[in-house]
């Protein structure tokens, strides 16, 4: 029987995103990092990474944007949970997240990459097609704005 690689579980892992605003509805940004670690290194997303064992999921949300942006935060709500699945060249899963997105709102800070991001930026949430995020992305994006109301 094969070995399973170490980067492998055989559990879902908990991860938590946020999508955070700044400023006035209609003229928001939301923020994107372009992650430096696998999985999905290279892309933009939403900040956000593991939940840490004692830690809860709102928690985690403000410290996660707090290490890979430098911004504070305040979570406003939950928005959704979804599964991302990475998979290698024979369709195996090597990477499953649970992931709890929430909306959340700028507080303080100037966007930094930091920890796990190469690169930190304010984007028009309209225009997200030209970074190329995941489907998931768009929809918690689309979401959040129209819980932002």
């Amino acid at each position: 029987m094969a070995r399973i690689p170490s980067m492998v579980s055989k559990r879902p892992l908990v991860g938590i995103g946020a999508v955070v605003l700044k400023g006035a509805a209609g003229a928001e940004r939301v923020l994107l990092i372009r992650r430096a670690k696998a999985p999905r290194e290279g892309t933009w997303s939403l900040p956000g990474g593991r939940q840490r064992h004692g830690e809860t999921v709102r928690e985690a949300a403000m410290r996660e944007v707090r290490e890979e942006t430098g911004i504070e935060v305040e979570i406003v709500a939950l928005l959704d949970v979804v599964d991302s699945l990475t998979r290698d060249s024979t369709g195996a899963v090597t990477y499953h997240y649970t992931l709890v997105d929430f909306l959340a709102e700028w507080r303080a800070g100037e966007a930094q990459a930091g920890d796990d991001a190469a690169e930190a930026i304010w984007a028009d949430p309209r225009a997200l097609e030209r970074y190329d995020v995941w489907d998931e992305t768009l929809r918690m994006v689309a979401l959040a704005l129209e819980r932002r109301g």
